[in-house]
């Protein structure tokens, strides 16, 4: 993931560039010092280690291709009774990204020095994104919900042309083998923390919709271990919005990025964020990067040309990014949709709050069961309930997520003199939508319950998608239109819906359809 960061900082060779170069958002004493640059030259760089970069580097490297993947942010390494994530009911600076912008939700965080944190909150006008930083991006905190859709909502919702026959043989099945997808065993579910998940089910099931477990990227084992004392609690105490210290969770960086190193073609920069990507005069790539310490601090600025640039640093980053370096003119006759096509996957979080009901706490989690109305395509929903933190005292809450196929969509417009592109989305966007998830989630939780609309106190989504999308920006395979050797693969390449469900597993599969594409057709000729 990357950072379109809010200060800037000229040293002699990037102003004789004619590059604005931004460095950390914090300015040291030292920040106007000259530092070093450098060059590098490679054959393919991935910016991002997310879906989309880690499906990329993975399957490039399996066919032979090396290559640089830079990542803004560090490494989370877990493993039983780590301390590696921070803790959303004390939360210190490993949360946010430099420190900028410190809220969740509307709600104040406490003021930290700036680090290389998991989460960036991206303001936009009438809708903020929350996106991640890390190896593995967004994977680190996404609770885990993996599904795929139904062949009728998927083609009401995706381009025409990814076949859905093939994409169902060959590319989701490709991605659940990875992630090596389970449901939650009904032993844990059981279990005296699991209470919410089981109301929910009751609950569900008496309004008349259909309920199902969710495919989680998760070795359940982990958390039947915590039952036996065997560890301290992160899943059966719901301890796993912010990531899971205990380990079991088969996030990309111990998936795919773990299986692209091993095939020693693919090295990952960490601590490096990408300030410009341009097109060289020989038409190959450029990409301005600075180096940094964890508090910010610019150690060096690299310029690295490549044949093949792969833009994975997350919807909001990776727009940003393409549409800056239009704006500026670095790279000509950019796709005149840039920037457009954008949509919020629907996002909803609701507390629920029932008197009758005790919910109790601490709450298992990260998700067990789900709700999906697909029946009509067009209105394809879901409905999951998620568990609160483990809270100092029991709120009689917890937590319901809604989702669903998105029709509202805004765009990105270039600031030239912010140097920015900052999110317009409509008053009033996916209201229908909004209108039939609470409806359904008013049903699940009964009368007699509270329940608190959070996105309508503060907008904001955790599944930003498209920017760059296919068939307006690029092809099915994520080739940027008209421009040999510059590609999409992450969630800006989808149109603003992911088709009722949660984002990440058709961002992999399509990912590995276009990788699939890339390798038979643009490898050993356009690079």
């Amino acid at each position: 993931m990357v950072e379109i960061s809010r200060r800037s900082l000229l040293t002699g060779a990037t102003a004789a560039a004619g590059l604005t170069v931004l460095g950390a958002p914090r300015a040291h004493a030292g920040a106007r010092r000259r530092v070093p640059v450098t060059r590098e030259e490679h054959r393919l760089v991935i910016v991002g280690s997310g879906f989309g970069g880690g499906v990329a580097a993975l399957r490039f490297a399996q066919a032979g291709v090396p290559s640089l993947v830079l990542e803004r942010g560090i490494w989370w390494p877990t493993g039983p009774n780590a301390e590696t994530f921070p803790r959303a009911t004390s939360p210190d600076k490993r949360v946010m990204w430099m420190g900028l912008d410190p809220e969740l939700f509307g709600v104040p965080m406490p003021v930290h020095d700036p680090y290389t944190g998991l989460l960036e909150l991206v303001k936009g006008d009438g809708m903020n994104i929350m996106c991640a930083a890390g190896v593995g991006g967004g994977s680190l905190v996404y609770q885990g919900m993996t599904l795929q859709p139904t062949e009728d909502v998927f083609n009401a919702t995706m381009p025409g042309g990814l076949d859905f026959a093939r994409m169902d043989r060959v590319h989701y099945p490709r991605v659940a083998r990875m992630l090596k997808l389970e449901t939650a065993p009904d032993e844990l579910i059981a279990g005296d923390t699991y209470r919410p998940s089981r109301v929910f089910a009751r609950n569900a099931e008496r309004a008349g919709y259909e309920v199902s477990k969710i495919p989680m990227p998760i070795d359940w084992s982990f958390a039947l271990r915590e039952l036996k004392g065997e560890m301290k609690p992160a899943y059966t105490n719901g301890d796993c919005s912010l990531g899971v210290n205990n380990g079991g969770k088969h996030s990309v960086d111990v998936t795919y990025i773990a299986a692209a190193q091993a095939t020693g073609l693919v090295t990952v920069a960490t601590q490096h964020n990408v300030t410009d990507v341009a097109m060289a005069a020989d038409g190959r790539w450029q990409v301005h990067v600075d180096r940094i310490s964890t508090d910010g601090t610019v150690l060096e600025q690299k310029i690295i040309t490549a044949g093949a640039l792969v833009m994975a640093a997350g919807t909001a980053n990776t727009t940003k990014l393409l549409m800056r370096a239009a704006g500026k003119g670095q790279i000509p006759d950019m796709p005149d949709g840039l920037g457009t096509n954008w949509g919020t996957n629907g996002d909803r979080i609701y507390v629920w709050t029932d008197f009758g009901d005790d919910f109790g706490v601490p709450q298992g989690g990260p998700v067990v069961y789900g709700s999906k109305e697909w029946d009509d395509p067009a209105t394809a929903n879901t409905v999951i309930q998620a568990s609160l933190p483990p809270l100092p005292v029991n709120l009689r809450s917890t937590m319901l997520v809604g989702y669903g196929v998105s029709q509202g969509r805004g765009r990105f417009v270039y600031d030239a003199r912010k140097d920015d592109a900052v999110l317009r989305w409509p008053r009033g966007g996916d209201g229908p939508l909004y209108d039939r998830l609470h409806e359904r989630a008013r049903k699940i939780t009964g009368p007699a319950s509270l329940l608190l609309d959070t996105n309508a106190i503060v907008p904001s989504t955790w599944h930003p998608l498209g920017g760059a999308s296919m068939g307006v920006v690029c092809d099915l395979a994520g080739r940027v239109l008209g421009h040999r050797g510059l590609y999409v693969l992450d969630g800006a390449l989808m149109p603003g819906t992911t088709a009722a469900c949660n984002p990440s597993m058709t961002i992999a599969a399509v990912a590995e359809r276009a990788t699939d594409e890339l390798v038979a057709e643009d490898v050993g000729t356009v690079f």
